[in-house]
This record gives structure tokens, C-alpha cells and sequence, in this order.
């Protein structure tokens, strides 16, 4: 559950993003927004898994790519939110399908005798 984990956990100082000769400050900037921007729209029942799934996938996928430099700002965000949007309906659809799975209801048990 979200109240279980804070966005703190996963913002990046200048000395975490690593090498980007100069730009640390500006890549740092641009992933705490982007962090920022998805953190607003993660449900408060979404499973803490999920969260740090979606937040390492994000710096996964922009880690080491001029697009975090020479990018629009929100065009990254706007990413962002449609990769949430995209992983967020992945484990909602687990969820149920394992829902589904484990639907041991006695009275449809009964009704499918009769």
C-alpha cells in the first residue's frame, strides 16, 4: 500500500544519477519531476511491488539516454504517466485473474448441483 513507502525513497540527488558530464543537476531534476507527476497518480491501495516496479522501470528506461536531456520536460512526464497508467492496468488485471482463480463461493457450488 502506498502509505507503506514515500517518495522520498525514490528521488535522486545529484551524486545518485551518475555520470552525465555536467547535467547531473538537470537529470536529477527532471527524474524527481517526473517521479513527482507519477506519485500523484498511484492509487493508495496500489501494493508497494508495484510501486518500486514502476519507479525503477522509469529510470530504467531513461537511465543513460540524451531523450532526459534534450527532451521536453513534459513530453517525459506525459511518458511517464502512460507507462504508469500501463503498469498500474497490468497488476490491476493480475490481481483480478488471481481473484478469479480463488473464487471458492460455496453457494455457486450449490447452485451447480441443481
Amino acid at each position: 500500500m502506498k502509505d507503506l513507502v514515500s517518495i522520498h525513497d525514490y528521488l535522486f540527488g545529484v551524486g545518485d544519477v551518475g555520470d552525465w558530464e555536467g547535467d547531473e543537476e538537470l537529470v536529477a531534476d527532471r527524474i524527481n519531476a517526473i517521479y513527482h507527476a507519477v506519485w500523484q497518480q498511484i492509487p493508495d491501495d496500489t501494493e508497494v511491488a508495484v510501486i518500486d516496479k514502476l519507479m525503477r522501470d522509469i529510470w530504467d528506461q531513461l537511465r543513460g539516454s540524451l531523450v532526459l536531456i534534450e527532451a521536453d520536460e513534459y513530453e517525459l512526464i506525459d511518458w511517464a504517466l502512460a507507462h504508469t497508467r500501463k503498469v498500474l492496468d497490468k497488476a490491476l488485471d493480475e490481481d483480478d485473474a488471481d481473484d478469479d482463480d480463488s473464487d471458492t463461493d460455496v453457494d455457486d457450488e450449490e447452485d451447480e448441483e441443481y
